[in-house]
C-alpha cells in the first residue's frame, strides 16, 4: 500500500491527497477521530517522498489542504444561505475559494518537507512547516486561524482537559506540531514509534499535574448571567421584531437575576443581542438596568462612530444604567462586517461601508466587577490576541452570534477555540452566544456549564478564580514560532552534512 501511495503520479496522486485531506478533517472537533491522522499524515508524507520536486510536493501539498478546509469549513455555506436570496451566486464559491486559499499555507509546507531527507527529518520538517504556515494564516489577508489541528485533543470531560494543557506553554500552534510529528510515526522505524507511545505519557503526566498541583485564585464570588436569547439570524434585524425581542431579553434578564440570588452579579447578553442604540438611548440602558435588578451588565449592540460608521460593541453597563466602558470589536469579519479592498467582488452584508475597526485588546475595569477582558465573535479564535497583556484581566468574555451557522460544526468548532484561549491566558473565560452554544470554562479549560444551539434560557454560574500567567501569555507567539523555527532547522539539517538539498546548488 504504502509503495503504491508513493508511486501515484499526475492527477491520481492530487486526488489521493484531497482524498486524505479530506479524511483528515474528521479529527476536528466535534468529531474528533484523532487516530485518522494516523492515516492521513502519513499518507501526505508517502505522496511528498514520491513527488519529483519541490514544485510537485506544493501541488500534492495544496491539494491535501484544498481537502481539509473543503470538508472543515462546509458549514460556511450556511452563512450565505441567510442572505440566498441576495447571494445565492455566491453558494458554490465561497467554501472552494476559501479553502484554496487556505490551502496555499499548506503546499509551503509540503515542498520544505521535500527538501529534507527522508524519515524521521521531513516529518519534523513538514510538522515545522506546518506550523508556521498556521502562524501566518492566522494574519495574512486579516487571518483565519480555523481547523487548527491542535483543537483536536479537545476531547469532552477530563481526557480533554488533560491533553490541552501544554498549550498554556506552547499554544495550539504547539499542541499542532506535536500532532503533525505523532501522526507521522507509522512511517519511521519501531524506535520512533516507542518514542511516541512515550511522548504521549509524559504529554498526559504533564497535563494531569498541571490539573491536580496548580490551583486557580479563589472565585471572586461573583455571580454570572449569561443570556440566550435563541434569535433567529432572519429575525434579529427586522425592526417590526425589535421590540419583541429586547422583552425577551429583558424577561431572561430578570428571570437569571431572580434565580442568581442577592449577592453581586453581572448580567452577559450576546453579540449585538439589543436591538436598540444603547448610547442615545437612555431608556434602553434603563430597561435593561431595571430587569438586571441594579446589577452591573454587559451588553453586546451596534453603535456609530464620530464618522457614522457602524462598530460591533460591547457595553459596560453601571447599576444606574449608565456607560461604565465601550469595547469596539477590531478583528472585523471579511465580507460579513467588512469590504476587503483586495477582493473586487462586492459580497459585503452590512451597507455604509461596512463596520469600523476598533482599536485592539482591552481590558474593562468597571465598578464592581473584577476587570474583564473583552472579545466579540470570533475573535476569540487568534491565539495570543485577545487580552491586552500589560493590563491582564481577571476572567475573558466571549459574545457572539453563531446563529448564522445553524446546527453545523461551525458552533461546536468556535466553542471548542474559546477554550483554548482559557488554558492558553490561564483566565476563566465566560461566553454568551445568541442561539448558543453559550458556556463557562475555568482557567483550566474545563467547561463547567453550558446552555446548547437553539435553546432560549438562562445560564447561572460563579465566576471561577484566575491562574498565575501562563508562559504562552507571557511571551505570545514568540514562542510557537521559536519550536518552528528549531525543527524545521533540526529536519532540514538531519541526518546530512551541509546544506539541504533544495539550497544546495
Amino acid at each position: 500500500m504504502t509503495a503504491w501511495l508513493a508511486g501515484l503520479r499526475g492527477w491520481r496522486a492530487d486526488l489521493a491527497a484531497f482524498a486524505l485531506g479530506v479524511l483528515s478533517a474528521a479529527a476536528l472537533p466535534p468529531v474528533f477521530a484523532l487516530p485518522i491522522l494516523l492515516i492521513a499524515v502519513p499518507g501526505l508524507l508517502l505522496l511528498i517522498d514520491g513527488s519529483r520536486g519541490r514544485a510537485v510536493a506544493a501541488r500534492r501539498g495544496w491539494w491535501f489542504g484544498f481537502g481539509l478546509h473543503l470538508a472543515g469549513l462546509y458549514w460556511v455555506t450556511e452563512a450565505i444561505l441567510v442572505e440566498v436570496a441576495r447571494f445565492w451566486w455566491f453558494v458554490p464559491i465561497a467554501v472552494p475559494a476559501l479553502s484554496a486559499t487556505l490551502a496555499l499555507f499548506i503546499a509551503p509546507a509540503a515542498a520544505v518537507a521535500r527538501c529534507a531527507r527522508a524519515g524521521w527529518p521531513r516529518s519534523l520538517a513538514l510538522a515545522g512547516a506546518w506550523m508556521l504556515g498556521d502562524l501566518a494564516r492566522q494574519f495574512v489577508l486579516t487571518g483565519f486561524p480555523w481547523n487548527l489541528w491542535g483543537s483536536d485533543w479537545e476531547f469532552p470531560g477530563r481526557l480533554g482537559d488533560i491533553f490541552i494543557q501544554p498549550a498554556a506553554w506552547i499554544s495550539i500552534h504547539g499542541l499542532t506540531f506535536l500532532t503533525v510529528l505523532l501522526a507521522s510515526i507509522p512511517l519511521l522505524g519501531w524506535r520512533w514509534r516507542v518514542g511516541g507511545v512515550a511522548l504521549v505519557a509524559v504529554w498526559a503526566a504533564a497535563g494531569l499535574l498541571r490539573l491536580d498541583e496548580l490551583k486557580p485564585t479563589s472565585p471572586p464570588g461573583l455571580n454570572v448571567v449569561l443570556v440566550q436569547g435563541d434569535v433567529a439570524e432572519g429575525q434579529k434585524w427586522d425592526r417590526a421584531l425589535a421590540l419583541s425581542i429586547f422583552r425577551r431579553y429583558l424577561g431572561l434578564t430578570r428571570e437569571g437575576v431572580a434565580e442568581a440570588g442577592s449577592g453581586p452579579r453581572v448580567v452577559v447578553w450576546p453579540e449585538t443581542a439589543s436591538p436598540f442604540l444603547l448610547e442615545p438611548d437612555r431608556g434602553a440602558r434603563q430597561a435593561i438596568e431595571a430587569a438586571a435588578g441594579g446589577a452591573a451588565a454587559l451588553i453586546g449592540a451596534v453603535r456609530f462612530g464620530p464618522q457614522g460608521r457602524p462598530r460591533n460593541s460591547l457595553f459596560a453597563l453601571k447599576g444606574d444604567g449608565s456607560i461604565a466602558a465601550i469595547y469596539d470589536k477590531w478583528h472585523l469579519v471579511p465580507f460579513g462586517e467588512y469590504q476587503p479592498p483586495w477582493v473586487p467582488i462586492p459580497v459585503q452584508v452590512v451597507p455604509g461601508g461596512g463596520f469600523a475597526r476598533g482599536n485592539g485588546p482591552a481590558t474593562l475595569h468597571v465598578p464592581g466587577l473584577p476587570s474583564v477582558g473583552p472579545s466579540i465573535c470570533y475573535e476569540d479564535i487568534f491565539p495570543g490576541e485577545i487580552i491586552d497583556g500589560t493590563d491582564r484581566p481577571d476572567w475573558m468574555v466571549n459574545i457572539t452570534n453563531d446563529a448564522w451557522f445553524g446546527n453545523s460544526t461551525g458552533p461546536r468548532q468556535h466553542l471548542a477555540a474559546a477554550r483554548m484561549r482559557a488554558v492558553e491566558d490561564g483566565l476563566p473565560l465566560i461566553r454568551a452566544a445568541n442561539t448558543g452554544i453559550s458556556a463557562t470554562f475555568d482557567a483550566h479549560g474545563h467547561e463547567l456549564a453550558r446552555l446548547g444551539l437553539d435553546r432560549t434560557g438562562v445560564l447561572i454560574v460563579p465566576l471561577p478564580g484566575k491562574l498565575p500567567p501562563t508562559l504562552f501569555s507571557r511571551f505570545g507567539l514568540p514562542v510557537p514560532l521559536a519550536i518552528a523555527g528549531a525543527a524545521l532547522a533540526v529536519g532540514l539539517l538531519g541526518g546530512r552534512r551541509g546544506a539541504p538539498v533544495c539550497l544546495q546548488s
